[in-house]
């Protein structure tokens, strides 16, 4: 009888290690002694709250920054990422939550941009056109290669970075909330994406505010808080509960956390109100209560509460405020009746970007702080830093641009800006989309203490856990119809879900 000699497994080594690594910016140390590894082939999530270290983190991987001390290690030897180019160079790549690509030219152009197919030093443009068309359908991207970049969706130009990120001798690739407004047939065409890659041997880093994803990608998770690198599991060994505690010292239950608020009068309501996207909306809204508008992307959800806010006039129906038919034909109009609106899409719609945090939550009120042809800047100034310091806006300064905030801070601003104000509606549009779970628990707070002075609330989103647990009646769209109205938990949530879809 003989004896076979089974050689030893081989370890596996790490593509890129760190050793120690610390970021400082002057006497902030936004990245502690960090020691963590990343393995082949493999999904690494990496959470934490917002300001937590995961966008320092980015930028040393990508070198966009420097790292202060410590040592890298790629592929078994040691390396200095000084520039963003340094980093694509040796495989490291990054698509990041808001997309960063040339609006005005194609999506072939784009994901050609720096490698462009010439001849005779004129561009192929058929050429690219072509072969970018391919790409796409081989990844299974349903997008057309000759469209303007700035024609499609916020969720589209998000598959096109990835799509050229992809193509680039990618071998660690890192997704920042890549799902954040993609609709679910695209988050379901970029994690069979992801997994393809994995299959090819590409390490991905997926950085994600959305748990379900984070356990249906990854292999591995490892958590940072306060700049500090808490731990790393394996995705089998850890659950979601952990995950939460980890990041935020506190319990899942305190995130949704809902004020039980006796509701007052009708602030407002809308009978059979029709417009672009929407159709024969019935609902009201009363002094101390949420309301949920809960539907797919596109259900006519924010169509409707841009035509509320007078964005988008209706076309037929009524409004009522405070049991008065009235006409917004204006966003002003809305305004002065105490209607604030934080929107779906912050950066672009809710904030300026380049002015102060002090500016951008004085906007609605400049009219009353105006003494004669001259700002009271006093009260400019008083007027900022209540706001800062009962929302715990993050800042050095009430003078830092807004654009230098996290999400969480620059959702913070929106909702400053209308408290500021003195509004009596509020209509949140996916008014936790790219924020941690500590940051979202502070924003539920904060509706509480909005309801507690009288305000009524309306809450979109899609994330079907956040309205089922918050609003006290939640209505479903679909296709720009009210398919169904709940009271609290009077249905479950697959049942919502059924109806939004409609199956």
């Amino acid at each position: 009888m003989t004896t076979e000699t089974l050689a030893p497994a081989v370890a596996v080594a790490p593509i890129l290690e760190l050793r120690g690594v610390e970021k400082q910016y002057g006497a902030v140390r936004a990245l502690k002694p960090l020691t963590l590894s990343f393995m082949p082939g493999e999904v690494h999530a990496i959470v934490g709250e917002n300001g937590a270290g995961k966008s320092t983190l980015i930028k040393v991987l990508t070198g966009v920054v420097k790292k202060t001390s410590g040592s890298m290690f790629w592929q078994g030897g040691e390396v200095s990422l000084d520039s963003p180019a340094d980093a694509i160079s040796i495989g490291i790549n990054a698509v990041h939550q808001e997309v960063i690509l040339c609006r005005h030219l194609t999506v072939a152009a784009n994901i050609f941009l720096g490698d462009e197919v010439l001849k005779g030093g004129f561009l192929r443009k058929k050429e690219m056109l072509t072969r970018a068309q391919a790409i796409l359908n081989d990844i299974g991207f349903d997008i057309p290669a000759g469209a303007q970049l700035d024609s499609l969706t916020i969720g589209q130009q998000q598959l096109v970075a990835t799509a050229r990120a992809s193509l680039r001798g990618t071998k660690f690739l890192i997704f920042d909330e890549p799902t954040a407004y993609l609709t679910r047939q695209e988050a379901d065409q970029l994690f069979k994406l992801i997994r393809r890659l994995k299959a090819e041997g590409v390490t991905i880093v997926y950085i994600s505010h959305r748990m379900e994803e984070i356990f249906e990608l990854a292999d591995r998770v490892s958590v940072l808080r306060d700049g500090n690198f808490v731990g790393t599991r394996n995705i089998g060994d850890t659950n979601n509960a952990e995950l939460v505690t980890l990041m935020i010292n506190r319990s899942l239950e305190q995130i949704y956390h809902k004020e039980q608020v006796p509701f007052g009068n009708e602030v407002l309501s809308t009978r059979a109100l029709t417009g672009k996207g929407f159709e024969n909306i019935d609902l009201s809204v009363r002094q101390g209560e949420i309301v949920g508008l809960y539907g797919l992307i596109g259900a006519g959800r924010s169509e409707f509460a841009m035509s509320i806010f007078g964005r988008n006039p209706s076309t037929s129906g009524e409004i009522r405020w405070h049991g008065k038919p009235i006409a917004i034909r204006d966003v002003r109009t809305a305004i002065d009746l105490g209607i604030a609106l934080a929107p779906e899409s912050r950066r672009d719609q809710g904030l300026n970007l380049n002015l102060p945090i002090s500016l951008n939550i004085n906007l609605p009120v400049y009219d009353r702080i105006q003494r004669g042809p001259t700002l009271n800047h006093r009260e400019e100034i008083d007027r900022a830093e209540r706001q800062i310091r009962d929302l715990a806006i993050k800042t050095p300064s009430r003078r830092s641009l807004a654009s230098s905030m996290s999400g969480g801070n620059q959702q913070k601003i929106v909702i400053g800006k209308w408290l500021n104000h003195g509004a009596e509606l509020f209509i949140f549009d996916e008014p936790t989309v790219g924020v941690d779970v500590g940051t979202k628990a502070e924003i539920y707070r904060l509706f509480g203490a909005l309801l507690k002075r009288g305000a009524a609330i309306i809450v979109i989103s899609s994330y079907l856990p956040e309205v089922y647990e918050l609003a006290d009646t939640l209505h479903v769209f679909r296709t720009g119809k009210q398919v169904g109205t709940h009271a609290y938990r009077e249905k479950t949530e697959e049942e919502i879900l059924a109806l939004a879809i409609g199956v």
